[in-house]
């Protein structure tokens, strides 16, 4: 354990000490700061020392708190921010280890793909040679050996040779697609506009629905409603923060969207 996490582990335990001791006396929101801060505090120590999995744990604790205990404050964007910059960095991390395996395997699949067409093309000229030279010398039973090589009417005229060629490129070309969509979670693409704030246009974090249906991100609803009015943005119709609840469909949604796609934490 590096000696800057060792440090934040103890000013972590003080803080969490001050938190049961605000909660004895039912200071319940300054007990909610001091655990916050707690977990904050030593996410951040893991981020800064790489150890991604664990800070991201660390952080999800703390933005659970504090979306619970002041959901539109600074210390919550701020925890956002730390979060999505360790999970953006575990998933670079991740996409860069399947970049290289996907590399390596596609290009051993090629190589496999390249000897069975070279032997298959070996075969079928050691096949072939015979077959010619035996039309000259007994017709009547060659008639027949032929007509089983070339198959039936439904068989493809082209000679062996080139049907062999023409599958082994049919081949490459469906291996290209099969890696082409394993690939795929790992480009970055446009949000799709249904995860996205119709004010920030950013991917939703703490989205909160109204009674009109329209989903918002909670803390810019909230300045929207202390600062320019108490109405729906979109809608117009009135609107306060009571009648504001929280949109777990939305939530689970976007959350599923980024374990598939984390370059979408990307806020920078």
């Amino acid at each position: 354990m590096s000696p800057g996490v060792a440090s934040a582990e103890k000013q972590a335990e003080i803080l969490k000490d001050q938190g049961n001791v605000y909660f004895k006396k039912e200071r319940l929101s300054a007990a909610i700061d001091a655990y916050t801060e707690a977990h904050y505090m030593l996410g951040l120590a893991l981020l800064q020392s790489q150890q991604y999995r664990e800070a991201v744990k660390q952080l999800e604790k703390a933005l659970e708190l504090g979306r619970g205990g002041k959901p539109g404050t600074y210390m919550v964007e701020e925890i956002w921010q730390e979060l999505a910059k360790a999970r953006y960095t575990e998933w670079e991390q991740g996409a860069l280890v399947r970049k290289r395996q996907q590399k390596d395997l596609k290009e051993l699949c090629e190589r496999l793909l390249k000897e069975d067409c070279e032997r298959r093309l070996t075969i079928a000229d050691v096949n072939t040679a015979p077959v010619k030279q035996s039309l000259v010398e007994i017709d009547g039973v060659i008639q027949l050996d032929d007509d089983e090589f070339s198959g039936d009417e439904n068989k493809s005229d082209d000679p062996p040779n080139e049907e062999i060629t023409k599958l082994y490129h049919q081949h490459l070309e469906t291996l290209t697609q099969v890696f082409d969509k394993a690939g795929a979670p790992d480009r970055p693409v446009e949000v799709p506009d249904h995860l996205c704030c119709k004010i920030t246009m950013d991917i939703f974090r703490d989205p909160v629905i109204t009674p009109s249906g329209v989903t918002y991100e909670r803390a810019t609803l909230l300045e929207h409603l202390r600062k320019v009015g108490k109405f729906d943005p979109v809608t117009r119709t009135p609107l306060s923060s009571d009648l504001v609840v929280p949109n777990l469909a939305m939530k689970e949604a976007v959350q599923a969207y980024l374990d598939d796609h984390g370059w979408a934490y990307r806020t920078y």
